[in-house]
């Protein structure tokens, strides 16, 4: 077995001791300091290369399964507060930076990015050479890790061939069904208003009366691991909103009388989630649909196309989009491993409206017959670029005019 421990020496000086192990199925090894929950935990590891929004990428259910790299070299320095995250708890199996911050410094922190982390049972490991890191997962792809975290520099939990053993045993997360893990089994109207920072970007009122929203387009969203910030814009933009678990029927959601329907983004490969894709297969032919991320995956298997698996996936605030509609370039935030096939779209009524201009990759679709869009990347941006805010006001002002 070939370990690549890189210069362990120059390590350990900034570490003040090893207290964690990350070994990859390759039998690379890095080491780092312990820095939240301790114990061993397996799982996919990919890298971020966004700069900003830790705490919204923490808590991004499409992250389920996954241990996140930041690329970004300092995490943590503005802490953890109630109003940034974007779900119910982190759904990260693992946290992984040059340097997490211990002491936050901002008016807004609630408690520090370790002892948030720690509350819910969530690794972090710190002082790890994620440059190597991150382009040893470019070079050979996402690959399955085992990491360990202790109290001490203990040699029989920090154990590079037990480690090994256990990245090479656990599970690819093709053969997880991990949309089941993510969603909130609870039907709920939206009623949480968009964060004071987000108001100048929607120039219009924002919804707040009950009588307005009693006028407003109705849009379910189908959690199949949903940002509160979609659900969040959706209502600053002048819809009214229902959340729906991913075990709806195509009755529970048509029973809800939509003017649209949503179908989130959320984890896992798209192929395992058979039930949500006869879902969409359902619902699409009779109400207004728009897929996001996962969604837009589901809703291209839906309608017969092919999935692929990319080799490290899209993660992070800056990827360039092209709409080939207009020839407009937008910068998108995005989070997947997966894409739709473009030979699997011929015959198909699906025409692509976007491009990814990093790799050609399909990064949205229109049918040509039926109301049915979707897009690859994350158009509510939390965090990243605001770009393609207008993607969502698009889809609700579309369905205004069937409320008179």
């Amino acid at each position: 077995m070939a370990q690549d421990i890189g210069n362990k020496a120059n390590e350990t000086t900034m570490l003040e001791g090893i207290t964690g192990l990350l070994v990859l199925e390759d039998g690379s090894v890095f080491p780092g300091q312990a820095m939240a929950a301790y114990g061993e935990w397996v799982g996919e590891i990919v890298f971020n290369t966004s700069m900003t929004g830790y705490q919204e990428i923490i808590t991004d259910p499409s992250y389920w399964g996954q241990m996140v790299v930041f690329t970004c070299p300092h995490i943590g320095n503005v802490g953890v507060n109630g109003e940034d995250v974007e779900s119910r708890q982190p759904f990260v199996r693992a946290v992984i930076a040059r340097q997490i911050c211990r002491v936050p410094s901002n008016w807004r922190a609630e408690e520090s990015l370790p002892d948030y982390l720690m509350r819910y049972g969530v690794p972090a490991l710190s002082g790890v050479d994620t440059r190597r890191l991150t382009l040893t997962i470019r070079r050979r792809g996402v690959m399955r890790a085992a990491l360990a975290c202790s109290a001490s520099e203990d040699p029989q939990v920090l154990d590079v061939e037990r480690l090994l053993e256990s990245a090479r045993s656990a599970p690819d997360m093709s053969e997880l069904e991990a949309v089941e893990a993510v969603t909130d089994p609870r039907k709920r109207p939206w009623t949480t208003p968009v964060k004071r920072c987000w108001v100048e970007y929607l120039r219009e009122p924002i919804l707040a009366s009950e009588e307005a929203l009693a006028d407003a387009p109705h849009v379910v969203v189908v959690d199949c691991g949903v940002k509160y910030n979609i659900a969040r814009l959706l209502t600053g933009m002048g819809a009214r909103v229902t959340i729906l678990p991913s075990s709806a029927t195509a009755e529970d959601i048509l029973g809800e009388e939509p003017d649209g329907v949503l179908f989130a983004n959320g984890p896992g490969d798209p192929r395992q989630a058979q039930e949500q894709v006869e879902l969409v297969r359902r619902v699409m032919a009779r109400c207004p649909t728009f897929g996001l991320c996962l969604g837009h995956q589901l809703v291209a298997l839906a309608g017969g196309a092919r999935i692929y698996k990319l080799p490290f996936g899209h993660h992070g605030g800056n990827h360039p989009v092209q709409d080939l509609c207009t020839g407009q370039v937008e910068i998108t935030a995005q989070n997947h491993n997966y894409c739709v096939d473009p030979e699997s779209l011929k015959g198909l009524p699906f025409e692509v409206t976007h491009i990814n201009l990093y790799d050609g990759t399909i990064e949205g679709l229109r049918h040509r017959e039926l109301p049915i869009r979707t897009v690859q990347y994350h158009p509510e941006a939390s965090p990243g670029p605001h770009d393609s805010l207008h993607i969502l006001r698009e889809f609700v002002d579309s369905l205004k005019p069937s409320r008179g």
